[in-house]
């Protein structure tokens, strides 16, 4: 009974505060009974091993202990106090963090007398209530493949497949591709960067800029022109260094080149891996069938996700967003990938999510989180068998072996992303199951509405159309951006976190 006491006198004193949205401020006081307790352990631990001279090993009087190995046992024992003071704030609080607290140790002394206080903040998973999940309206697009959609596909196979041919004599226009010297004036620093080919949309990248409305900045130009733009990057950019950062930059155009769609000859119809134009245009039907379904289904999810944006409010720190940045991008990735689209779409893609806004990297960290509170409430879980499958079906349509792909996603840390959206694709089927579907015919002109999670779908998007993907010209260039994504993910993997977890769940309870 007095051992129980003396455990609860001894036990720490915790206050959690709020410190701003999705982040507590954790207030710990030790007991000075607790400081004794450790320090007598670590000075015991200290006799057993010491060496003082005149005395034999483990003889050594405390007070010489303390005088020759004061300070260094001291600090062990203030970092040992922490570490498991910290932890344990966390743990009985049941704080959902999403990275381990930083705590400035050297900042802390251990006191003479009396309690140790100290305080850290830590990010946790955002608060908030869902709404009802049973009838939410969704309309479902009819499909229909016509001709003309065909053709369009023909075309976006020719360009996929086309040469950059130079442009002599021209000016830039939108699509066209730029060989420029540039520099790169980065509050101060200069950074050269010469023969850069730049593509020209409307947003697009030099170097590792984004530039809103490049078209419009490089229309018109011809070679040996001049042009300059100035930039500021949102504090969510997928490269830390340069968040927030203002870019002056300044272009010599050296070349302009056009991109050439290939011809419809035999060549190409071989390379479609068919034999016959009629062959390549009953193939086509067939995948836009196909993709034509697979965009409704895309469509229906949209309207789930932005259901359950409109209907659930919580606020989120820059700074959450822009940590999660890499992750986001590998969570992309492993989506499209899931999809079935093009190596050289998700390039595209993952481009264009690399030069989203602060809002849009917001947005697509709260679907993370209202998914995975729906997941929970919905008892959604994801079996290993079923994550075998999935990558099976994505192995034989990319013509690896399963496992091999799976010891790659293992490597890449991609494993965990792909779990998630596995997870994710069955809480939108459980949500569809309940929901109210109205068929609806397709429009004429789509509007590009923009998805809580920027999954971009076109007119010119193309499915896999041979047993070996056409190249697309611009994925030759390997200073691309999304090119970078994976190298970018593996040096950032090391010091932040791949996605927002719970620390009490393992991945695969997930």
């Amino acid at each position: 009974m007095a051992e129980q006491q003396e455990e609860k006198a001894a036990k720490n004193t915790v206050t959690i505060e709020q410190a701003g949205p999705c982040r507590k401020k954790v207030i710990v006081e030790i007991p000075k009974d607790t400081i004794a307790k450790a320090t007598d352990d670590q000075y015991e631990t200290l006799r057993k091993d010491a060496l003082v001279p005149g005395f034999r090993k483990g003889r050594a009087p405390r007070r010489l202990l303390e005088k020759r190995f004061g300070k260094e046992a001291g600090e062990t024992v203030k970092l040992k106090l922490l570490a498991e003071a910290s932890e344990s704030a966390i743990k009985d609080s049941k704080l959902e963090i999403l990275r381990d607290p930083e705590i400035d140790h050297e900042k802390i002394e251990l006191p003479a007398d009396g309690p140790l206080k100290f305080d850290f903040e830590v990010e946790v998973r955002p608060e908030f209530d869902l709404p009802s999940l049973d009838g939410i309206a969704v309309e479902k697009t009819k499909t229909d493949v016509t001709e003309g959609l065909v053709e369009k596909e023909i075309e976006a196979l020719r360009r996929y497949s086309g040469t950059w041919m130079p442009k002599e004599g021209g000016a830039v226009e939108l699509g066209d591709q730029v060989v420029a010297d540039c520099l790169l004036n980065i509050e101060g620093q200069e950074q050269k960067l010469d023969n850069t080919e730049v593509h020209v949309k409307t947003n697009g990248f030099i170097g590792e800029v984004a530039v809103e409305k490049l078209d419009e900045v490089l229309a018109g130009a011809k070679a040996q022109d001049t042009r300059s733009v100035e930039v500021t990057l949102p504090k969510t950019y997928f490269k830390e260094e340069l968040r927030g950062k203002k870019v002056d930059i300044r272009l010599t155009i050296k070349e302009i080149k056009w991109l050439k769609p290939a011809e419809i000859d035999q060549g190409f119809i071989t390379k479609c891996g068919v034999t016959t134009e009629e062959e390549l245009r009953k193939s086509m039907r067939e995948r836009l069938r196909q993709r034509l379904e697979h965009e409704s289904k895309n469509q229906m999810a949209e309207q789930i996700y932005k259901y359950l944006l409109d209907n659930v409010k919580f606020d989120l720190p820059v700074d959450v967003a822009a940590d999660q940045a890499i992750a986001l991008l590998r969570r992309q990735y492993v989506n499209l990938m899931m999809q079935g689209v093009q190596r050289e779409q998700i390039d595209e893609h993952i481009e264009q999510l690399k030069a989203s806004t602060e809002q849009q990297a917001q947005q697509q960290l709260k679907i993370f989180f209202i998914m995975d509170k729906v997941a929970e409430k919905l008892d959604i879980k994801i079996t290993e068998e079923e994550i075998n499958g999935h990558i099976a079906q994505m192995a034989i349509e990319r013509h690896v072996r399963p496992e091999r792909m799976k010891e790659e996603m293992q490597r890449d840390g991609s494993i965990e992303q792909f779990r998630q959206q596995v997870r994710e694709q069955k809480v939108i089927a459980k949500l569809l199951e309940t929901a109210k579907i109205t068929e609806v015919e397709p429009k004429q002109k789509p509007a590009k509405a923009e998805h809580p999670r920027h999954r971009k779908t076109t007119e010119k998007s193309v499915e896999k159309t041979a047993e070996k993907p056409i190249k697309k010209a611009e994925a030759k260039d390997k200073s691309h951006p999304a090119a970078q994504a994976k190298a970018e993910d593996e040096q950032t993997r090391a010091k932040k976190p791949k996605t927002p977890t719970r620390k009490k769940k393992t991945s695969s309870q997930e």
